[in-house]
C-alpha cells in the first residue's frame, strides 16, 4: 500500500538548510549586481528557497532543483530588477504569473515594498505562495491571489493603479504588454525577463503599445555571468489603455501583434 504522505512544510525550520553552494552563488550574483541585502530581507529569500525546494517534490514549481542553481537562476535572476524599480521610485508592484515566487518574493524582500500582488491563477501554487508570504514575514505587504490578470484589469480598483507590473518567464513581450499597461498607471512600467535574441518580440510589443496607449521600450542587459543573455525589458505606458483590452486568451492567439 502506498503510505500517505507526509504535510508539506509551513514553516521554514521544518525545511532543510541550504549548502554551502547556494551561498557562494548568492554572494557572487550580489556583488555582480552591487546589491547589499538587509539580514531581514536575507532571511526571507532563503526561506523562501528552501520552502520552494522542499515543496516542488509534491507540486510542480521549479525545474531548478540544485540549491546553487536556485540561487543563481531564480533569485539573483530575480533580484537584477531591483535597481531598476528603485530608479522608479516603485514601492508597490503587481508581479504576473508568479509561479514558484520568482521575481516577486524576492524583490518583495529587498526594495522593501509597501504592497506586492502575486498574481497566480493554479490554486496550488497560490497556496504555496500564500504559506512562503507568511513563513518570511512577508504577509504584511504580499498577497497571492489565484485570478487571472484579465480579470483583475476589468477591477476598478486595479485598473490603471499600479506604478509597476513585473513577469518572468510567462508570456510574449507583446501579450506582456496586453496584460500589463490596462493595470498600470500613467508612467508606470513593465518589467519583463526576455533571454536571447528580441528583434521580433520587440517589434511585436511596439505594435502592442502603439493601440494601448502609447509608450516607449527599454532593454537592459544583466550584467552577471551565468545570466550573459539575460535581459530587462522596460515598457513604459503613456496614456490610459482603451477598455477593450485585455483580449481574453483565445482572441490573443486568434489575432496576435
Amino acid at each position: 500500500m502506498d503510505r500517505p504522505r507526509e504535510p508539506l512544510p509551513t514553516r521554514v525550520d521544518e525545511t532543510s538548510p541550504l549548502p554551502p553552494s547556494y551561498d557562494a552563488a548568492l554572494e557572487a550574483g550580489l556583488v555582480a549586481l552591487r546589491l547589499t541585502l538587509t539580514p531581514t530581507a536575507r532571511a526571507a529569500i532563503d526561506g523562501h528557497a528552501r520552502l520552494l525546494l522542499a515543496w516542488t517534490t509534491a507540486i510542480n514549481l521549479t525545474r531548478i532543483r540544485e540549491p546553487a542553481a536556485v540561487a543563481l537562476g531564480h533569485v539573483v535572476d530575480s533580484l537584477s530588477a531591483v535597481a531598476v524599480l528603485r530608479e522608479r521610485g516603485v514601492d508597490r508592484f503587481l508581479d504576473l504569473g508568479s509561479g514558484g515566487g520568482y521575481p516577486g518574493l524576492p524583490i518583495a524582500a529587498t526594495l522593501p515594498a509597501a504592497r506586492v500582488v502575486l498574481l497566480e491563477p493554479v490554486a496550488k501554487k497560490a497556496a504555496f505562495l500564500s504559506v512562503v508570504a507568511t513563513a518570511t514575514g512577508l504577509d504584511g505587504t504580499v498577497e497571492a491571489a489565484a485570478v487571472r490578470a484579465e480579470t483583475l484589469a476589468r477591477d476598478g480598483r486595479h485598473r490603471g493603479r499600479w506604478p509597476a507590473v513585473t513577469a518572468r518567464a510567462v508570456a510574449s513581450l507583446a501579450d506582456l504588454v496586453e496584460l500589463a499597461f490596462p493595470l498600470l498607471a500613467p508612467a508606470g512600467a513593465l518589467v519583463a525577463w526576455k533571454r536571447g535574441d528580441l528583434d521580433d518580440e520587440l517589434a511585436a510589443a511596439a505594435r502592442a503599445i502603439a493601440a494601448l496607449g502609447g509608450g516607449s521600450l527599454d532593454v537592459r542587459r544583466v550584467e552577471v555571468p551565468g545570466l550573459d543573455d539575460h535581459h530587462l525589458v522596460v515598457a513604459t505606458t503613456r496614456g490610459a489603455a482603451p477598455s477593450a483590452y485585455p483580449r481574453d486568451p483565445a482572441a490573443r492567439k486568434r489575432r496576435p501583434w
